[in-house]
Formats: structure tokens, C-alpha cells, sequence
């Protein structure tokens, strides 16, 4: 029932006698208080690392801005490197003038899609569409012979196939041809994944796997710098400086998990809430997918709580609360009203207590840009509903009532707690305007589809786990019994729906919308982030040590950085 329905937790029981109550035995903190050492000023960025990356960006633009006088491909490959090392963001503006500038030029002269190649019409295809450009898939109909079908000479070459499959990414219902494109490379890299070296292979495992579209842009940059290094005609300078902003920004990321280790560390969670998961360090690594950038450290961290707190009110009603104490509990959060929660045991009192907290840390964030008075009113109505939703499943579970497969589905958007998501990260910063937030409550299509794919990839991978133990049917059970389903076929019908729900997400983005960019980007970085929690169908937030290597890659350690 949850949108990390599976966390892990700590196992201690509640000794509350002749109630029986739904536990699950959840994995334990793996993290404990290693991150207290974070939270240090001896943490602070040395000078001459400073005054490093000031040269080596200084070089950087200057080759950004030499790239006037090179081709499109040239112009293009290099913004593509940008934005896979994760420092795009320092040239924002030279790319934004850059992407447009072609963007013009491809539209008057017809000629430059026709005279390019696959890798060029690729590359232009998917950096252009990601800008938010209508650019047409029909340019790719000239990768097609005399019958319709893709050219076979493209199933050999590695990297235009690989391109195309990231290109197919980017499609929307109206792209046909790019579902062919999609299926024709998928198809062809596994066919090719055995018969080639293991750094190839590593290449095509990782585009089908965590194709960019959908990949957390921290984790791409750490794997692309490890990728680029290989090559015998790498970049050094452009290298070097993406080494040393990673590292920078880790020491950043590093004070702020710090700081909210020691946080949860005083408020005495564990012992105060033993039924619920202590993921803390989880969750911050899943507000840091949602935007890495130093601009947003206040939202990132006051998401990270957020989403602890989501996922403690997940176990409260998926994993404690009976139906009486779990309605009276919502009627409280509902009402804002601590005097109904007074018959309730201590640990749920502690969860209410915790919401009330993270309003009063809101309230005093925004008090200064005077946007309390809206930020915190639609932070607690998203609570609202993402608690409602809750009740409504809670109600199916006691009743062992199993919805049908849509019903499912509307439900979970709720569940999965988009709104909320969305609202801590950008609430505490410049982001929060009134245009925002409406777009939030609002634009439901993309909203939905967001919701969609963290719900049924929520479910698909915590479905065995869940399914041990008393929980509300999932979207896999709703399925079954819907459409008369055996398990396989559930999820392959799962499956396609999230897919389609990439292209609602991709369609969104090239529509014109009265908000910042980087709210529009801050939603597409939570569904990749999905994505990235239930990869290959395993709910690695719910089991803490799959997890580990990718907290350690982004936390804990540096990147090595060549001194020849």
C-alpha cells in the first residue's frame, strides 16, 4: 500500500496487548549514524580546489565558446557531454542559445536533416526534444529501405543503435515510427550484448537498462565519467573539471545528510516510532535524484524529511494502525486536529508530531519571503490527500476487498504522494510561487502519469514481499482478477502502461507551460527516480543494502582524479 510500500524498518514489535497488527519484518538501518561525521565545518571546500574549479571552467567555457565556428555535430556532442557529466548547469544560458540557435537553422533549412547521418539525426532528435522543441520523428523515416523496415546495416553498429534507442525515449503516442525505432534496438543491442567485448557490453547494458530519459542524472554523470575516461581520445580538461564539480557538490551533499542524520538522531525516532523504517539516508538520496544542483540545497533537504515522513505514515497505515485507530488518525490529519488523536498509542501520537514539526520548519523557512501563507496551507492539503488515499486502502485491506484495476490506479496517484513530493522540494525556495503550486493541484495528466509509474513499478517490485504478510491488494492482484491474468502477463500489462506513461511525461514537455523549467525538470527527475528505486523489479528502498553501492557512489566516495 505504499509508495515505497516496503521499507525497511526496524523490527521491533509494539507490546500493545490483544490488538493484532499488521507488522512486517523490514530490513534494519544499515547506515546507523555513519553520516554524523558529515556534520563537521572541517568539511568545508579547500581554497585551492576552489580556485581549480574556477580555472578549469574558465577553460571550459572558452571551448564552449570556440564551438561557434565548429559544425552542428560538433556543437552538439559537446553539450551532449555536458549534460551526462552533470555540469550543464554552469552554462545554462550559452546552451539554451545554442539549442535554439540550431533549433532556427534546422527548421528553415530542411537540408541539414536530410544530408545527416544517424548519429547526427539522433543527437539532434533527442537534445532537441529535451529542450522542449516539437521537433518530428519523421526524420527518421530515412533510416528505413524500400519495404518500411529499419535498415539492417544499422543492427551492427553499436553506437548508432545505441542512439537510437535513446532517441525512442523521447517518443509520445503520436510517434509511431518511434516505437519501431525503440523495438528495433532493443531488440538488436541484447542480440549484440553477448558477442562483444565487456566494455562494450557494459555500454549496451547500461543504455537498455538506464537509457538517459530516464536515468537519475547524478548516477549518469558518475557512471559517464567512468565511461568517458576509457576513451583513447577523451577530453582531459572537460574530464578534470566534471571530476572536481562532482566532488565539490559531494562535499555539499555530504554536510546536508550530515546535518539530517544528526536531526533524526535527536528526535529520538527510533525509539519513539519502532514500527516504522528509519531511512533517512534513503530518503535524502532520493530528494538529491530529484535535483543535485547547489541552488536547491533547502528544498533538498527539506524533501529528504519529507519523504521520511512519507514513508513513516506509509507504515503506520500499512504495517500498525488498526482500522479504528487509523480512522481516527486521519480524521486528525484531515481536521488539523491534535485533540482527536489522544486514545492513540504513543509511537502513531509521534508520527502526528512529526508532521506538525516539519509544518513549523516550513512555516519559519518561507516567513522570511513571506510565502507562508500559501506554502504551508498546500503543503498540509497535499498531506491531506496523500493520507486520504492511504485510508482508502486501509479500508480495502480490512475488508478484503479487491478493486478493480483502474480503481487501483486512481487511488494510487494518490498514494504515491506526487503533489507532496513536489511541494517540500520547491516550497522552501524561489520556486515556490502560486503558478507553480496551481500547476501542481492542477495539471492531473502529468501528475497521474508521474504517479502512475512510481505506483506500478512500486508495486511490480515489492509485490512478493507484500504479498507474505496482510496488505491491500496490489496493482498485479487488480490486474489478475480484472483481466483473468496469470502473473507474467500482469506484469507485462503493468509494464506497458508505465511505458505509456513516459510518453504522456515526454508529450508534457513540449507543450508551453506558465512555469520554470526547473519545476517541470525537478517532476521528470522524481519519475526517473522510480525508475531507479525499482530497477530490474527489486524495491531497493525497501531492502537498504541494494541500495548501499549507489549511496556510497554519490556520499561517500570521491572520484579519483588523475594528477599526471
Amino acid at each position: 500500500m505504499s509508495f515505497a510500500a516496503s521499507v525497511p524498518v526496524s523490527s521491533t514489535k509494539i507490546a500493545v496487548p490483544d490488538i493484532s497488527r499488521p507488522y512486517a519484518d523490514f530490513p534494519p538501518n544499515i547506515w546507523k549514524d555513519f553520516f554524523l561525521q558529515y556534520d563537521s565545518e572541517s568539511l568545508e571546500i579547500g581554497n585551492n580546489t576552489k580556485q581549480q574549479a574556477q580555472i578549469l571552467k574558465e577553460e571550459v567555457e572558452k571551448m564552449f565558446q570556440s564551438s561557434t565556428n565548429q559544425s552542428i555535430m560538433q556543437k552538439l556532442s559537446f553539450i551532449d557531454l555536458l549534460q551526462r557529466f552533470g555540469i550543464s548547469y554552469h552554462f545554462e544560458q550559452e546552451i539554451n542559445q545554442t539549442l535554439e540557435q540550431i533549433y532556427k537553422t534546422f527548421t528553415k533549412d530542411k537540408s541539414i536533416g536530410e544530408n545527416g547521418d544517424h548519429h547526427f539525426l539522433t543527437l539532434l532528435f533527442r537534445l532537441l526534444r529535451q529542450q522542449g522543441y516539437q521537433i518530428s520523428s519523421n526524420i527518421f523515416n530515412k533510416f528505413k529501405n524500400e519495404q518500411g523496415n529499419f535498415n539492417i546495416t544499422l543492427a551492427n553498429d553499436i553506437q548508432g543503435l545505441c542512439n537510437l534507442y535513446e532517441a525512442a525515449q523521447m517518443r509520445t503516442n503520436e510517434d509511431d515510427i518511434l516505437e519501431e525505432a525503440w523495438d528495433f534496438s532493443k531488440t538488436h543491442l541484447k542480440l549484440l550484448v553477448n558477442q562483444v567485448n565487456s566494455f562494450l557490453a557494459l555500454q549496451i547494458n547500461h543504455c537498455l537498462r538506464q537509457p538517459l530519459n530516464k536515468n537519475v542524472p547524478r548516477f549518469e554523470a558518475r557512471f559517464h565519467m567512468t565511461l568517458y575516461e576509457q576513451e583513447p581520445s577523451h577530453n582531459k580538461t572537460l574530464l578534470t573539471f566534471a571530476k572536481v564539480d562532482f566532488n565539490i557538490l559531494q562535499k555539499m551533499h555530504q554536510k546536508e545528510i550530515g546535518s539530517i542524520t544528526k536531526s533524526r538522531k535527536k528526535s529520538n525516532f527510533v525509539q519513539r516510532i519502532p514500527f516504522a523504517r528509519d531511512r533517512s539516508v534513503e530518503s535524502y538520496l532520493w530528494a538529491l535524484a530529484m535535483s543535485y544542483k547547489p541552488e536547491h540545497r533547502n528544498g533538498r533537504m527539506f524533501a529528504g524529511k519529507t519523504i521520511a515522513f512519507m514513508t513513516t505514515l506509509d507504515d503506520t497505515y500499512d504495517a500498525f494502525g488498526t482500522i479504528q485507530e487509523l480512522e481516527l488518525f486521519t480524521q486528525a490529519i484531515m481536521r488539523w486536529d491534535i485533540s482527536l488523536y489522544e486514545s492513540l498509542p504513543q509511537c502513531m501520537k509521534a508520527v502526528f508530531d512529526m508532521l506538525v514539526e516539519l509544518c513549523e520548519v516550513l512555516e519559519t523557512m518561507t516567513n522570511e519571503s513571506k510565502k507562508s501563507s500559501f506554502v504551508v496551507p498546500c503543503f498540509k492539503q497535499a498531506v491531506s490527500t496523500f493520507t486520504k488515499g492511504y485510508m482508502v486502502e486501509a479500508k480495502w485491506c480490512h475488508e478484503g476487498y479487491i478493486p478493480t484495476y483502474n480503481e487501483y490506479k486512481m487511488n494510487g496517484i494518490l498514494t504515491t504522494g506526487i503533489p507532496l513530493f513536489v511541494i517540500a522540494f520547491t516550497g522552501p525556495g524561489e520556486l515556490a510561487t502560486k503558478d507553480v503550486f496551481d500547476w501542481i493541484f492542477s495539471d492531473s495528466k502529468i501528475i497521474e502519469a508521474a504517479a502512475t509509474i512510481g505506483r506500478f513499478m512500486g508495486d511490480i517490485s515489492s509485490h512478493k514481499f507484500e504479498q507474505e504478510r496482510v496488505h491491500i491488494a496490489s496493482a498485479v492482484e487488480c490486474c489478475m482478477k480484472q483481466y483473468d491474468y496469470l502473473q507474467s502477463e500482469a506484469y507485462n500489462h503493468i509494464l506497458n502502461d508505465v511505458e505509456d506513461c513516459w510518453k504522456v511525461l515526454n508529450e508534457a514537455c513540449l507543450k508551453p507551460i506558465n512555469i520554470p523549467k526547473v519545476a517541470l525538470d525537478c517532476l521528470l527527475n522524481l519519475a526517473r527516480s522510480f525508475h531507479f528505486l525499482y530497477e530490474d523489479l527489486q524495491d531497493i528502498f525497501t531492502n537498504p543494502e541494494l541500495m548501499k553501492d549507489y549511496t556510497s557512489t554519490l556520499l561517500v566516495d570521491p572520484v579519483c582524479i588523475n594528477q599526471d
